[in-house]
């Protein structure tokens, strides 16, 4: 899932090789963190966050197809 979520965004970013993916694993959850360069973060959002919203179902969608009751989280930050 975090090749899929880097793939992702650093398509859609201007400085690709600024964003890094932090990902932290706990019981039945799965989060992952989206450091990207503040001009960037716009981008990762989208018009009225549809952006984001649409990479979260796809995380959300394949975590699911992987295993039964695992909760995806993606947050983005500043670098």
């Amino acid at each position: 899932m975090k090749e899929l979520l880097e793939y992702i965004v650093k398509n859609l970013v201007s400085k690709p090789e600024e964003v890094e993916i932090i990902e932290s694993n706990a019981e039945n959850m799965v989060n992952f963190a989206i450091k990207s360069a503040k001009e960037d973060i716009g981008m990762i959002i989208g018009k009225s966050g549809q952006t984001i919203k649409a990479i979260r179902r796809l995380l959300v969608s394949r975590a699911i197809a992987e295993n039964q009751g695992i909760r995806v989280n993606v947050n983005i930050q500043e670098v």
